[in-house]
């Protein structure tokens, strides 16, 4: 073993060590910026593709946008979304399904998105909100929609009845034909 050796390779670790130093000084003279968090939640930046909350989207009449079509549904790889609909009768006699529960579970969620780009009506969205923390995990099952009102229901009730009336009337008759006697 060589002194040259020896005494370059103290004088290497020290330099590192100098190398190490200065840069530990560096950074603690330069100004910390510190998010005073609960006091700036209206000026704080959030970044624009934070997946927050998915929400439901109305349309101009203030209505849901959502038809009930699932492809949301089976788009989700948790299964977080479950969608509850049930066929009704508009006003001028067509069949379309009716959307009564849309359940999403914020717990369950992947924030993977794969529910907003499988929705071909653009019926829902994420937004940017982040606080969901809560005590129980039965608080993070939402129902987005709002549900059809009493008189929605009893008007969709009504035109299923004239519908059937209708379709009863414009049924035509068919011949009775003569019983046959036996021998």
């Amino acid at each position: 073993m060589s002194n040259k050796s020896y005494f370059g390779g103290a004088l290497a670790g020290i330099k590192t060590l100098l190398t190490g130093m200065d840069i530990t000084m560096g950074e603690y003279m330069t100004r910390k910026v510190t998010e005073q968090y609960p006091e700036n939640r209206k000026t704080q930046h959030i970044a624009e593709r934070h997946r927050g909350t998915l929400v439901m989207v109305q349309d101009e009449n203030g209505k849901d946008k959502c038809t009930a079509c699932t492809l949301c549904e089976k788009a989700c790889p948790n299964g977080s979304i479950k969608i509850t609909s049930q066929m009704v009768v508009t006003a001028d006699g067509k069949k379309k399904r009716l959307l009564t529960d849309y359940r999403y579970d914020l717990g369950d969620c992947m924030f993977c998105q794969l529910c907003v780009n499988a929705c071909n009506f653009g019926a829902i969205k994420f937004v940017k909100d982040f606080e969901n923390a809560t005590f129980s995990r039965d608080k993070l099952v939402q129902h987005l929609n709002t549900a059809p009102s009493e008189e929605e229901m009893k008007q969709y009730a009504e035109n299923a009845k004239v519908a059937a009336a209708q379709a009863n009337a414009a049924k035509p008759e068919s011949p009775k034909l003569p019983k046959q006697e036996e021998k």
